[in-house]
């Protein structure tokens, strides 16, 4: 029987679902086991590759068939947004599912934005996360109980007061590379992680300067911290 990436449709009356593939992606390894074990019970489940960092990620999504991505939002290299904005345009039908700590509102719409199509805070993801799981393959977003209507009603008011920020100052590749940047990795280190050139690592470098009004490294560190990229 031949095979598709695509999401499969309903199996014929009394046939077995299809197994969804996952690629699970977070940088601490008692965390990607917990949540296997999780999904792993489950018979229409199976996690089929596994990712310490986004960019890993990235490369396990380009060498395994997966239908969908559960991601760490903190990690190093590439963050799981990063991450997520990546495959969003790379595999447009792969679903996304964020699975976080941060229970914030700033963080969930950039999810959104970013192309996730759902968001389970880990000290629920034992209750949440299958049916999570299941709800994407069906198309459908899921949020964890009791957030949309904070979610939304925060949002609603920042926007009627005049609060909410421009959508983004820096580009998605100008934002890669000031995490880098901050974690310390060298313009070769950042040129073979986003398989880009040395000067053109330089030139975002540059721009990246210019664009935040700051001097150096130390200051763009900084800056990377109170956006969120790297933690302090």
């Amino acid at each position: 029987m031949p095979s598709t990436s695509h999401p499969t449709p309903p199996p014929a009356s009394g046939a077995a679902p299809r197994t969804i593939r996952i690629l699970l992606a977070d940088d601490h390894a008692l965390v990607r086991r917990g949540v296997r074990l999780i999904l792993d019970q489950e018979p229409d489940l199976e996690v089929v590759a596994e990712a310490g960092d986004g960019a890993e990620a990235i490369e396990m999504a380009r060498t395994h068939e997966v239908d969908l991505a559960v991601l760490d939002i903190a990690m190093p290299r590439l963050t799981g947004l990063q991450a997520t904005r990546e495959l969003a345009s790379l595999q447009p039908d792969l679903r996304i599912l964020m699975l976080t700590m941060h229970d914030n509102e700033q963080y969930f719409f950039q999810a959104l934005k970013a192309g996730a199509c759902g968001y389970v805070l880990k000290s629920v993801a034992d209750r949440d996360l299958v049916a999570a799981c299941r709800a994407a393959m069906r198309d459908e977003p899921f949020l964890y109980p009791g957030a949309v209507t904070a979610l939304i009603r925060n949002y609603l008011d920042r926007v009627r007061h005049g609060d909410e920020t421009p959508d983004q100052v820096l580009t998605p590749r100008e934002e890669e590379v000031l995490k880098l940047v901050a974690e310390g990795h060298s313009s070769k280190e950042i040129a073979e992680i986003l398989y880009i050139s040395v000067k053109t690592v330089q030139r975002h470098r540059a721009n990246l300067l210019h664009k935040l009004g700051l001097r150096d490294r130390l200051e763009l560190t900084r800056y990377a911290i109170r956006a969120g990229l790297v933690e302090p």
